[in-house]
């Protein structure tokens, strides 16, 4: 029996693969991303029928309170990504690769991303950019047998040098560029990039230009799927408004209410009651 249409590679009673996100873009279905960070989350999004599930850099604005993602350590990924891995065991899994921990050389990027896989149980990882030094990163983790997925457009760890959360690709030279990157990245053996904040045309063209999946986020419709920070999605960032941002939730307002009740009932002395005491 195959699975239905949408359905989890964990609800049909087998771990996900990266076979299983070629074959769904093969057949021209759109692929489903979203970040975890923890356990219980990750059960949910499992359960809700994602296709993978991020372990994000992202971390470090949505949990820890950083401005960029750029503190993020390796430490840090690998207790997140293992503890989403143990929240939903079978699901399709990558981690983001922090900043300098496969920027230096080849041999340390065989190891932290080795390390990554090693420790958490993670399937694959992830890495920004499109250089032709990022690229022989890339053949060399895929050659040590670790799925690597790309990240172009606006890349978070470069903030500083992008000036910004900008869009990027709006000049033909830059979207050019980006498409040469993807390519590059492609021929290097990534199974997927991820766009971000570039124009939908530009998106659009990059996708048809190769024939790896892309991942949007703020790149429009035209992506082989898309992704969202977990908690941009639930509405628990309510102070975050980007452009491209559609909250399918508003977490952030029920959270709020929930423990003004408890308070209520607390400060009133109705909680606990006969019902919730032994």
């Amino acid at each position: 029996m195959s699975p239905r249409r949408g359905a989890s590679p964990r609800t049909t009673g087998r771990p996900a693969t990266v076979t299983d996100l070629r074959d769904k873009a093969a057949r021209g279905e759109r692929l489903v991303v979203v970040t975890a960070y923890d356990a219980t989350f990750a059960r949910l999004l499992d359960e809700a029928g994602v296709d993978a599930l991020l372990v994000g850099d992202s971390v470090g604005n949505v949990v820890a309170g950083y401005n960029t993602t750029l503190p993020v350590t390796l430490d840090h990924m690998i207790y997140h990504a293992a503890a989403v891995r143990r929240g939903a065991p079978n699901a399709f899994v990558i981690v983001d690769m922090p900043f300098l921990t496969y920027q230096i050389n080849e041999e340390q990027s065989l190891l932290n991303c080795g390390r990554v896989i090693q420790e958490t149980g993670a399937q694959a990882v992830k890495v920004e950019g499109g250089s032709a030094s990022i690229a022989r990163t890339v053949r060399a983790v895929v050659d040590l047998g670790i799925p690597v997925m790309g990240h172009l457009g606006f890349t978070p760890q470069s903030e500083h040098a992008l000036g910004g959360a900008r869009v990027q690709g709006r000049e033909a030279t830059a979207a050019a560029q980006m498409l040469d990157d993807a390519r590059r990245l492609e021929d290097a053996g990534a199974f997927s990039i991820v766009l971000e904040l570039v124009p939908a045309n530009v998106a659009e063209s990059i996708t048809a230009g190769i024939s790896i999946p892309t991942i949007g986020i703020g790149a429009g419709p035209h992506c082989s799927g898309q992704v969202l920070v977990m908690h941009d999605l639930l509405g628990l960032t309510d102070t975050f408004s980007p452009k491209f941002l559609k909250r399918y939730a508003t977490l952030a307002d029920d959270v709020r209410g929930a423990v003004r009740a408890f308070g209520d009932d607390v400060r009133a002395g109705t909680y606990p009651d006969a019902d919730h005491s032994f």
